[in-house]
């Protein structure tokens, strides 16, 4: 950002497309930046960076590398633009564009307000140019996007043809690759907005004020720094989040001093939050030097710490991110260079590591040194501060393939210990932050000297290798000293970090309480299976890049066996992660309630046989966006700290949980079944959450995976004739596919008939009839060939469904059976069978419907039994619980749309086995590839105007309306995108909700035409989508206090499947810092594909205009987040 004439402040502001950024991160602290180019003031410097100018020289490398090689391969025109020339650089650069060039380096773009430099702009196939820009970077990063967009933009401007697509050349040599319109949207309104506030703050005399309500403030900045600490803000209080800020300014709560004496009730936020931040900003103020003041609030917590032991170890990585080798080959980044520790008696020890080999080495020689240690001494611990040396050990141990087993059984043991949580679960420190540094004064002799922080470690470990490199040995030796002695000093920090609590605890009476003797056993098995091992074998030297779909089919059978066990591993994971950490971090976890009121319908009691006592209670709170806890659910309940059930606690430091059953849902909340485990003691504590259940059982699955693995493993290296090794290879269906000249059904018929041992993808987007269609293939497959046919799907209800569907077809119901799922009454026009095996045993052709478990079972469905087995959903069915079911059929016809809602996962997978089947044969398209089968492309729900912004949003503008006559009498057909304003709305929005009343009030009565009969609208007519369970309650109480209480209120998966005349969907959060699980969610385009798609006339879309205000973090949110633009904007990128 400068001024065209820098001696005049009325001069032009030009800006960059880093400005964008800087603008997205602090608006204040750029609008401070341009009142010091204006002279007005002068502006806090920005500090040095050691780390950033090393990136930037690596980053210029980079580029030059880069460089070389296209001047190898292509015609390259070189630009060395210059500031004072850029009109003429830019007339140039448009010149060679105009003349052909093929490709063009540093090409200048000047539009008299944006000014910018391309790396690279290529010719692409079809004569279109496409940006290129080199980042050093090992994965797309947002400024650079804007950079690519901002030029591409340029060139439409200038009437260049454009490619679809712009481009990164990553450090580590890969090329990331991006629709243009997936981030061009999103950089237009971004310079919009930019644009705006620089000509208004250029043509406002007064110098930004702080606290200024026209630019966001990020509080964080130099510039923010600085008026933070001079205003005594209330950022200076240690935890405090920005839009807390903005609700305790709404009290009249600007400072520190002032929220130390605020009241207890503060609008928006818990009062328990609230307590938390009065009384840090109240230990802050009382430190008045060096050493801060503290408090132990919770020293019973302190008791979770371990018994000292002679050989505990207190252990610091020290990492240098910006490492690589083989950049250009594609491996990976960061080196752990030094692994120390001190022990008990204080030796310190170190692990070095100069390049991969050695990390390995290092890695191995760590975890020996530990095991060896342990087998000393069994009650070991090792101690370090934050998340940093657990979350390395795992990656590290997962990079080489070794010590993964050894490093999960340090955390599933308990040895790693975090005193992080520990000191924040106890005491408060009068200090803005918690760093380890900041503590020391506490109990620290002596102040550091040398190297002090990380940066300056990892800036002297590049210095020290590249000293060592040229022959500087001794001087590069001196840094590695410096580097072991700052890491030696971190270690003996958190040896008497530990010791001190250990003093505040003892001092308050509280001695550490040894952990239980049992250790905690993941109920999953330690080793993954030997086909697996084997299998993966086969390619673990093959590079990604370099594969064959065989080995890709490989890849993913082997990491197909795996899992189920990683699901599981994953699962219980996180659950006692949560046990170990504040309720408030994981409250917006799928299927967490964080419990705010608990009434005791029935005290414990033990009667008859039973072994566990219970009680039952009526709890309410805030379910987390995306849950669904109904009838049935089995949550666990959590119990904050202290723990009152300390024998179901692996030790003091966990919370306690018991087990649980949702037994019905009311308005009041939901009333659940607590059971309290044998030989713990009974009490009146009550729980403060519910969170996610134990998974299912998984067998038969592994059993049947595993099966078929073997299988493979025997056949290789050839491929098996198998349906689902077909779909792992991306081949195209064996036996072909018949093309369509008589009617969809009849073509999906007769290629069905015509597979070998192979699959047939279906994509029925919504109001397709794609149950229609499937449910008459197979009752012609019955009818007329005799076929046996299985039904399966995620849940039951979606197999009911399909087997309604085959009824309504008009297949006989005693030729379809299903076992009832348990506790389902529902009279059903089909068998309803006690076991498949007594079904499956016939000769005629019939129907069997159930879920992966049941096709899975080679007891009851014997291998190739199914002449076809379907899976319908087949976008939310993982490509693991394909290959679990598949065994039971000849062939596989895959009836769905990855366009809908996703398959939901828990664990990390090697490769991408748990995405749907569908989701991976249609990878990186909108629509499924014609080589894989049919795309459904006719609508019959959707009134064109409805259909068409559902086309484009998620079916690259290929679905087609074929909907019937239809009218709604005096309400224009569409997508309505309706902006309501609205401030400090998380997941309710009570303006949306007075918006969504008023529609329906309109709406109600209005004459509905439907195939040449017209009646009133009524309230069944129109549904009530929202994202969020609190606006969903929200909604059904404005509506039914209105007398409208049968209008269909819910959340999206309520009502996929479903159609109704007129859709309202209602978005709740009123800007990205208010959302809940992020943006990502809120904007899933799949999530409002199918909230907008279940209108057969008109959508109606109520958002806050603040979410479309927002620069997302990472290219997936910024592709979600141009899509909404485009959608309720109508911004188009040739536009």
């Amino acid at each position: 950002m400068f001024l065209l004439d820098r001696d005049d402040p009325t001069s032009t502001v030009v800006y960059s497309a880093s400005d964008l950024s800087a603008a997205a991160s602090c608006e204040w602290g750029l609008m401070r930046r341009l009142d010091d180019k204006l002279g007005r003031i002068t502006a806090e410097p920005q500090p040095e960076d050691d780390m950033l100018v090393r990136a930037g020289l690596l980053g210029t490398i980079h580029e030059r590398e880069t460089l070389e090689r296209l001047r190898d391969t292509r015609r390259v025109v070189e630009f060395a633009p210059t500031f004072e020339s850029r009109d003429a650089d830019a007339a140039a650069s448009l010149a060679a564009l105009k003349d052909g060039a093929d490709v063009l380096f540093q090409a200048t773009f000047f539009d008299g307000r944006l000014l910018g430099y391309a790396d690279f702009i290529m010719q692409n196939t079809a004569g279109e140019y496409e940006v290129y820009d080199t980042k050093l970077a090992r994965k797309a990063k947002i400024t650079a996007l804007l950079q690519l967009a901002a030029y591409s933009d340029q060139l439409v401007r200038l009437g260049i043809p454009i490619g679809p697509d712009v481009h990164l050349i990553l450090g580590d040599g890969t090329t990331s690759t991006h629709a243009i319109r997936d981030v061009l949207p999103v950089f237009r309104k971004r310079r919009a907005r930019l644009q705006r506030i620089l000509d208004e703050k250029q043509a406002d005399p007064v110098p930004t004020p702080w606290g200024d309500p026209r630019y966001t403030a990020c509080g964080r900045c130099a510039q923010c720094a600085a008026q933070v600490e001079l205003h005594r803000d209330v950022l200076l209080v240690s935890g405090i989040q920005l839009t807390q800020r903005h609700r305790l300014a709404a009290a009249g709560i600007h400072t520190i001093d002032e929220l130390a004496q605020a009241p207890s009730v503060v609008d928006g936020i818990a009062a328990s939050t609230l307590a938390g931040l009065r009384a840090q900003a109240r230990v802050q103020l009382r430190t008045t030097g060096e050493v801060p003041a503290f408090e132990v609030f919770a020293p019973e917590t302190l008791s979770a710490l371990p018994h000292p032991d002679a050989g505990d170890i207190f252990f610091d990585f020290e990492g240098d991110p910006l490492y690589s080798e083989n950049a250009v080959d594609g491996k990976e980044w960061g080196l752990d260079y030094l692994f120390g520790l001190v022990e008990a008696d204080a030796t310190f020890r170190t692990f070095w590591a100069h390049d991969y080999v050695q990390e390995r080495d290092a890695l191995i020689a760590f975890l020996a040194y530990v095991a060896e240690r342990r087998a000393r001494f069994p009650n070991l611990h090792i101690y370090h501060y934050a998340a940093y040396e657990r979350t390395h050990l795992l990656s590290l141990s997962a990079r080489h393939g070794v010590g993964e087993e050894q490093v999960d059984d340090l955390l599933r043991q308990g040895v790693l210990v975090d005193l992080y949580p520990a000191v924040k679960k106890a005491i408060r420190i009068g200090s803005h932050s918690y760093s380890i540094k900041k503590l020391e004064p506490l109990y620290m002799p002596t102040h550091r000297s040398g190297v002090d922080n990380a940066a300056d470690s990892v800036q002297q470990y590049a210095d020290a290798r590249v000293l060592i490199e040229s022959g500087s040995v001794e001087e590069g030796q001196a840094k590695l000293d410096a580097i072991a002695s700052y890491n030696e000093y971190d270690c003996v920090s958190t040896l008497r970090l530990r010791d001190w609590l250990l003093e505040q605890a003892r001092a308050l009476g509280v001695e550490p309480t040894p952990a239980r003797e049992l250790e905690l056993e993941l109920p999953v098995a330690r080793d993954p299976s030997p086909v697996y091992v084997e299998l993966a074998a086969h390619v673990a030297d093959v590079p990604l890049a370099d594969r064959t779909a065989d080995d890709t089919a490989i890849a993913l059978a082997s990491a197909t066996i795996d899992y189920h066990r990683r699901e599981a591993k994953k699962f219980w994971q996180d659950h006692f992660d949560r046990l170990q950490r504040p309720i408030d971090e994981w409250a917006d976890v799928r299927d967490v309630l964080a419990i705010d009121r608990v009434e005791v319908l029935a005290d414990w009691s033990l009667t008859g046989r039973q072994t566990k006592a219970r009680r039952t209670l009526l709890v309410s709170g805030r379910l987390a966006p995306g849950s669904s806890l109904k009838e049935g659910s089995k949550p666990f309940l959590v119990y904050n700290d202290p723990a009152p059930l300390i024998s179901l606690t692996r030790n003091p430091g966990s919370k306690a949980s018991s087990d649980g059953e949702v037994l019905e849902v009311t308005d009041d909340g939901w009333v659940v079944l607590e059971l309290l485990e044998a030989g713990a003691e009974r009490h009146d504590a009550v729980p403060a959450a519910l969170s996610p259940g134990k998974p299912p059982p998984a067998r038969p699955q592994p059993e049947a995976i595993e099966s078929w693995g073997q299988r493979v493993l025997r056949a290789i290296p050839q491929m098996l004739p198998d349906a689902a090794l077909d779909i792992l290879r991306k081949a195209p269906p064996r036996g072909g596919i018949v093309p369509v000249t008589g009617t969809t059904i009849e073509a999906i018929r007769d290629t069905l008939l015509g597979l070998d041992h192979s699959y047939l993808a279906v994509q029925g987007p919504p109001g397709t009839g794609k149950t229609y269609t499937g449910a008459r293939v197979i009752r012609n497959l019955v009818e007329n060939h005799g076929w046996k046919v299985g039904i399966v799907a995620q849940s039951h209800e979606t197999v009911k469904n399909m087997l309604f569907g085959i009824v309504a077809a008009g297949l006989d119901p005693k030729l379809i059976g299903k076992k009832a799922k348990d506790g389902d009454t529902d009279i059903v026009p089909w068998q309803s069978i006690s076991t498949p095996a007594s079904f499956v045993n016939r000769d005629d052709g019939w129907v069997l419907g159930g879920t992966a478990w049941t096709f899975a079972n080679a007891g009851a469905i014997p291998p190739g039994t199914l002449d076809l087995l379907v899976v319908d959903e087949a976008g939310q069915f993982s490509l693991a619980s394909t290959i679990a079911s598949a065994g039971s059929a000849k062939r596989l016809l895959l009836l769905g749309d990855p366009q809908q809602l996703p398959q939901v996962s828990q664990g990390s997978h090697p490769e991408p086995v748990d995405v749907s089947a569908l989701g991976w044969l249609s990878e990186g398209h909108d629509v499924l590839p014609p080589e894989f089968g049919y795309f459904l492309e006719r609508s019959w729900r959707m009134h064109p105007a409805v259909c068409e912004p559902v086309s484009r949003l998620s079916y690259d503008g290929k679905l087609r309306s074929q909907a019937g006559e239809r009218l709604l009498a005096g309400v224009d057909p569409g997508l309505h995108p309706l902006p309501v304003a609205h401030e400090q709305n998380a997941t309710s929005s009570p303006e949306e909700a007075t918006r969504a009343l008023g529609l329906v009030r309109d709406l109600l009565g209005t004459p509905w035409t439907v195939a040449g009969e017209t009646r009133p609208l009524d309230q069944r007519d129109i549904i009530v989508v929202a994202p969020y369970n609190a606006q969903v309650e929200l909604l059904r109480s404005v509506l039914s206090s209105a007398g409208f209480d049968e209008v269909p209120v819910g959340t999206v998966d309520k009502f996929q499947g479903k159609e109704a005349a007129i859709a309202i969907v209602s978005l709740a959060a009123s800007s990205a810092a208010e959302v809940p699980r992020g943006l990502e969610f809120l904007l899933l385009a799949n999530r409002l594909n199918v909230a907008i798609s279940r209108a057969q006339w008109a959508a109606y879309l109520l958002y806050s205009p603040a979410l479309l205000d927002y620069l997302p973090s990472n290219a997936a949110t910024l592709a979600q987040l141009s899509a909404f633009i485009e959608l309720v904007e109508g911004e188009s990128v040739s536009s």
